[in-house]
C-alpha cells in the first residue's frame, strides 16, 4: 500500500465514509416537531405566560390535555370547538421552542396565541416577528386546510407552527 504523508491511501476514504455516515446521522435533527402540551415536560397552562393561556380558559380546552391527546389519533377533517395546546421545536438540535394554543370554532381558527422560547437573540428576534403577524395571518381561517408560509421572516418558527397545527388537528378531530 502506498504512503503518502507518511498515511496510507486508505485513511482518505476512511476518514469521508465517517463524515458521511455522521452528516446522514444529524441530517434529521433540525427537523421541526411538535407535542401535545400534556407532556410531563410541557408543564401546564397555570405555568405559562398569561398570553398562552388567556386564550385557554374556558371550559373546552380540558379536550387537549389528558388521555384525549393521543399521538394515535389521527386528523379526520371535522373538529370539536375548543382550545388545544401543543409544543412545537425546532433548530439544528430542537434548541428553540415554542407553545400554541388555537382557539377551534365551528371548524375555524378564532384566536391563537404563541409564546417564544429562543435560545438565541437572532431566534428571539424571529420569534418575536412571528407572534407579532401570526394572528392576522390564521384568525378566521379553516383549521382543516391550515398551512402558513413563512411568515414575518420566520422559516423554522413557521414550520414548527405547521407542525402544531397537524397535532392541534389530531387533538380535536371528531
Amino acid at each position: 500500500m502506498a504512503r503518502l504523508n507518511g498515511r496510507s491511501q486508505r485513511a482518505a476514504p476512511m476518514a469521508a465514509l465517517g463524515l458521511v455516515a455522521a452528516s446522514a446521522l444529524l441530517a434529521g435533527c433540525g427537523e421541526p416537531s411538535a407535542v401535545p402540551m400534556d407532556d410531563e415536560y410541557a408543564g401546564s397552562g397555570d405555568e405559562s405566560s398569561s398570553a398562552a393561556s388567556s386564550g385557554a380558559s374556558d371550559s373546552s380546552s380540558s379536550a387537549a390535555s389528558g388521555s384525549e391527546a393521543s399521538s394515535s389519533k389521527t386528523d379526520s377533517g371535522r373538529y370539536k370547538d375548543g382550545t388545544y395546546a401543543v409544543k412545537g421545536e425546532y433548530g439544528p438540535v430542537g434548541e428553540d421552542t415554542i407553545d400554541v394554543s388555537v382557539t377551534v370554532s365551528s371548524g375555524l381558527v378564532s384566536d391563537v396565541q404563541v409564546v417564544g422560547h429562543p435560545f438565541t437573540t437572532i431566534s428571539k428576534k424571529h420569534q418575536d416577528a412571528f407572534i407579532k403577524a401570526i394572528p392576522g395571518v390564521v384568525k378566521g381561517k379553516a383549521l382543516k386546510t391550515l398551512k402558513v408560509d413563512k411568515v414575518a421572516g420566520a422559516s423554522w418558527t413557521s414550520e414548527a407552527f405547521n407542525k402544531a397545527l397537524e397535532v392541534a388537528r389530531e387533538q380535536a378531530s371528531e
